[in-house]
């Protein structure tokens, strides 16, 4: 019997994706997939890279973060209640950052089934970065969505209407700093109690023993 495993790894190898990228890399972290940043003004040129160079041709999903924490805490907080002291660092998770939004796109290898995620820093000033969509077609709709939910712009997208919002829509409802009202004015329903179940041990209309 063969014992021996023809797995293949869930993650790329870093030096292999660091070689094809060059200094178009930033930073990266391995965890499962592995998460790469690249240069703002690289974004597409790495996608491209890793599509032609490393065989990254099967697009997974793009979309962006905002990393700010919420000014209205957390959808768990009660309004009924003192507002907790939050802190207002911001904080980009894996591989890091320099700005409040980032991009982020996975792709997979087909053949060898290893995923990485690519994420790059937006532009706080401009909040445009370039379309990746004749690199991936998929892209064309996760762009439109992303540029629909947090407002920024994909430089040469041919067609960045709204999808799911009126087109007079004023906000993007994914940011942060996003008011969502229900929240503010109804407790999130995991912390408000709950009413005992028919039955229960405090169902005053049970019978007694």
């Amino acid at each position: 019997m063969n014992t021996t495993s023809s797995t293949q790894p869930r993650v790329a190898s870093v030096e292999e994706v660091k070689a094809a990228l060059g200094d178009r890399l930033v930073d990266s972290f391995q965890k499962d997939d592995l998460w790469l940043r690249v240069r703002t003004d690289a974004w597409k040129s790495s996608m491209r890279t890793l599509r032609d160079t490393l065989g990254f041709h099967y697009f997974c999903f793009l979309s962006a973060i905002d990393w700010m924490p919420s000014p209205y805490g957390r959808g768990e907080d009660d309004p009924t209640e003192p507002a907790p002291e939050r802190d207002a660092t911001i904080r980009q998770g894996y591989a890091g950052g320099e700005t409040r939004m980032q991009v982020f796109v996975r792709v997979t290898n087909p053949v060898t089934h290893v995923s990485v995620i690519v994420k790059s820093d937006v532009p706080d000033d401009s909040l445009t970065i370039e379309s990746i969509h004749d690199v991936y077609a998929g892209a064309n709709w996760h762009e439109r969505e992303t540029h629909e939910m947090f407002g920024i712009a994909f430089d040469g997208h041919p067609d960045l209407r709204n999808m799911y919002l009126p087109l007079d829509f004023e906000g993007f409802p994914l940011r942060k700093d996003f008011p969502l009202l229900a929240r503010m004015v109804k407790p999130w329903p995991g912390i408000v109690d709950v009413e005992p179940l028919p039955g229960g041990d405090d169902d005053e209309g049970g019978d007694e023993q």
